[in-house]
């Protein structure tokens, strides 16, 4: 598994520790879908507006939101385009920070959850229907109850 990280930001300090937990939050999702560990991801930290501006251009949604995914993984197969690179993840460390705070847990827990919620969507999951949703999130409570990455 090759994991490349890509810090365009400057406002939340990313270390080897927050690092390392996303590598294992990748693996492990990886694992419990049965993906070869031949597989890389990008895993880009941007701020807020950053984000905002690729929401907009790639969803057509004009404000900040916490992670975008972007799969190469065709919905309709399994095959991987290139063999080995499954996709991309960007995330506001920004919006992460904050919504730990809203939602009263750590900032490595918020961004174990983004990296997880991300990974099911580049193995091809979504959330657009209630029975699509709760698959989902399952499947994010399982890694990361695996990883013991609760609530706190």
């Amino acid at each position: 598994m090759n994991v490349l990280i890509d810090n365009r930001q400057d406002k939340i300090l990313v270390d080897n520790k927050l690092i390392d937990m996303i590598k294992k939050v990748i693996a492990e999702s990886l694992k419990h879908e049965g993906f070869s560990e031949d597989i890389e991801v990008s895993v880009s930290f941007v701020d807020n507006d950053e984000i905002h501006i690729l929401n907009k251009q790639y969803r057509g949604v004009d404000r900040p939101t916490d992670v975008l995914s972007f799969p190469l993984l065709d919905r309709e197969s399994t095959v991987i385009p290139n063999e080995s690179m499954l996709g991309d993840i960007v995330i506001s460390l920004e919006k992460a920070l904050s919504q730990s705070k809203e939602y009263n847990h750590s900032f490595d827990r918020e961004v174990a959850f983004l990296v997880c919620h991300s990974m099911f969507h580049l193995m091809g999951y979504d959330h657009d229907t209630e029975e699509n949703t709760k698959i989902m999130r399952q499947k994010e409570e399982q890694v990361l109850s695996k990883l013991n990455i609760v609530r706190e």
